[in-house]
């Protein structure tokens, strides 16, 4: 082996890359020049038998060799695969004097609309629209609520947690519980309206994410009354003149009593039919009188103080309104979905 040999295989192999005509060909000169059967890689296995100075040499040389066919092919190939792409462009042109697609626009979100809808009742009410973070600490989302550790009730809204201190808030009742620490001793007429999260089934009615919008009422002398009279003039504003509510007890942690509240269903107007499964009635939100352990545990002396608290699911109310038979479609950007609404909205 000699290093002629070396400079006669390196002219062969520039010179037929620089003949090759496309892609199939650069394979073929890559195979017979750089495969492990090429005479190139048969020389670099006769090495071992070389004294050092000259195996020492003939590597360098073979090495050299091997990279300048490499980067032959390599810049061969980038010129073949310009040409065809500019072959591809000559045969695929475009007529730009044809008219273009217009841009289709749906309408706003059925639920965009029902809480901003939900948000002026209230302000028409006298309430104050509150905020608070999405990422809350367990002391506010459940311990100032009267759910203490271990308590049973916390398996009721089964949580993302980022630590053990720190989850997303499953409710927005911490909003309620940081402005009574904030206003201790002062009267509170609120809303908390914003997105929370529970580990969920994601199905037709139910999600990992949602909304609600939650109230709060701090003063002297507040009673179920004005819980009642506060929530049937929402569902007249919110659904009709014609709708009536019902309370029904239940149980929640931070309020005491508490009750479920139904709204005559709109298809038969409380007479009973298969969507409300014979009721006549439709559950639509929650609520209660506000537990005096969150009252004193936020400022508040239950012996002066009362008030009271309810949350209603944005999604859950645009369906009822809407006829909507999946939650899911809410955060899905179907713009066909919104197409629905243009007329109603």
């Amino acid at each position: 082996m000699d290093i002629s040999k070396l400079n006669e295989i390196k002219e062969k192999a520039i010179e037929r890359i620089k003949d090759a005509k496309n892609s199939d060909e650069l394979v073929e000169i890559r195979n017979v020049f750089l495969s492990k059967k090429s005479e190139l890689m048969s020389m670099m296995s006769t090495l071992g038998q070389m004294e050092a100075e000259l195996r020492k040499e003939m590597g360098q040389k073979i090495n050299e060799v091997k990279m300048n066919i490499s980067n032959a092919l390599d810049k061969k190939v980038q010129e073949i695969k310009e040409l065809e792409l500019q072959k591809t462009l000559e045969k695929e042109v475009i007529d730009i004097s044809l008219p273009a697609k217009g841009k289709e626009s749906g309408g706003k979100n059925p639920f965009f609309v029902v809480r901003d809808e939900i948000i002026d009742i209230f302000l028409g009410m006298g309430y104050e629209v509150m905020d608070g973070p999405e990422v809350e600490l367990d002391h506010y989302n459940f311990e100032l609520l009267n759910i203490p550790q271990d308590h049973p009730a916390r398996d009721m809204q089964d949580s993302f947690y980022i630590n053990e201190n720190v989850l997303l808030r499953t409710h927005t009742s911490p909003v309620q519980a940081r402005t009574m620490e904030k206003k201790a001793g002062k009267p509170i007429r609120i809303i908390c309206p914003g997105k929370t999260y529970r580990r969920d089934d994601d199905d037709a009615t139910h999600s990992h994410q949602f909304a609600q919008i939650e109230g709060l009422v701090v003063d002297k002398d507040i009673n179920i009354g004005h819980l009642k009279a506060t929530l049937e003039l929402f569902a007249k504003k919110m659904f009709g003149e014609k709708r009536e509510i019902r309370l029904r007890p239940s149980y929640f942690p931070f309020t005491e009593p508490s009750v479920e509240v139904d709204i005559t269903c709109a298809n038969c107007g409380g007479k009973g039919c298969n969507i409300c499964k014979g009721t006549g009635y439709i559950e639509i939100l929650g609520g209660g009188m506000v537990h005096p352990n969150v009252l004193k545990m936020n400022g508040y002396d239950p012996e002066v103080y009362s008030g009271f608290a309810f949350g209603i699911g944005i999604e859950r109310v645009a369906m009822l309104r809407y006829g909507i038979d999946d939650i899911r479609k809410f955060y899905t950007d179907d713009v066909r979905f919104l197409h629905q609404f243009k007329k109603k909205i």
